[in-house]
């Protein structure tokens, strides 16, 4: 089961990847990693760094997959972009949150960008 988890989410991954190139956007790392957590994809659209969560589902039998995005996994993704800003000298960028839904087996899956689907968690803010 485990293992089908981790296809189904790099297979929703390369989509999200493929959908944002055709959209514009340039990507600049995926599965960034800390001790604090992980973001899915760090791009840029125009002069703005955009931190993308990918979310999937098969079906919405469990919600839509946005739902799953929770304060405690908002908090989690501050974090770490912090931690990437801290580490590119790019605290002063345009940046902001997305969150890619994506509904549906791979090749027929509906896919959805939420543009600023939330802020950075206040208490990380100076």
């Amino acid at each position: 089961m485990l293992k089908d988890n981790r296809s189904i989410g790099k297979n929703a991954e390369e989509a999200a990847v493929d959908f944002l190139r055709k959209s514009g956007y340039r990507i600049i790392k995926r599965n960034y990693r800390t001790r604090l957590g992980e973001i899915d994809i760090i791009a840029r659209e125009k002069d703005t760094l955009c931190f993308i969560e990918v979310k999937s589902r098969s079906a919405l039998s469990f919600g839509l997959p946005e739902e799953a995005v929770s304060l405690s996994k908002q908090r989690q993704l501050s974090k770490t972009a912090l931690v990437f800003l801290k580490e590119t000298n790019s605290l002063t960028d345009k940046s902001r949150f997305d969150v890619i839904s994506i509904i549906g087996l791979p090749g027929q899956e509906k896919i959805e960008l939420i543009k600023n689907a939330f802020g950075l968690c206040p208490e990380f803010i100076y």
